[in-house]
């Protein structure tokens, strides 16, 4: 399988591709965020990666910049205030959970060994995203199925 390459493209370039290729949600700006489901970031249009596709064929394809995630532009919501608020207490929760020694981690009055901390964050945030991605998944089939008779 081929690798795809990174496209370099001034900003009304991108734009144009993001409104193109992302078939879930409208694009006003670069400076527009989307929550990605996958790694939980808030990712900006100016930083969605696009790439030439790896078929040879000249398709362009988005996907997530953050390092690792595979995610695709159906992985993206728009960040609610809900979303918002609970990215912000995962974040402050892991901003806390650094400042204590790495020895163990105190987490709902328990010691927790410090190797446990990344997985326990992942686990919860792999839970609060899991309803999201599975109502965007339903969307798109009900999408696609028509009204029905």
């Amino acid at each position: 399988m081929t690798l795809s390459t990174a496209t370099k493209l001034s900003d009304d370039e991108k734009l144009e591709v993001l409104r193109r290729l992302d078939q879930f949600r409208q694009w006003h700006s670069l400076d527009e965020k989307r929550y990605c489901l996958v790694c939980g970031n808030l990712i900006s249009g100016r930083r969605i990666q696009v790439a030439d596709g790896t078929r040879g064929n000249g398709s362009l394809q988005l996907s997530c910049p953050t390092e690792g995630c595979n995610a695709i532009p159906m992985d993206w919501v728009l960040p609610t205030s809900e979303i918002l608020a609970k990215v912000e207490k995962l974040a402050e929760e892991e901003r806390k959970a650094r400042e204590l020694s790495p020895a163990a981690v105190t987490a709902d009055s328990k010691t927790v060994p410090s190797h446990r901390l990344r997985e326990d964050f992942m686990s919860r945030l792999f839970k609060f995203a899991l309803p999201f991605k599975r109502n965007a998944g339903l969307r798109h089939i009900v999408r696609a199925a028509g009204p029905r008779t």
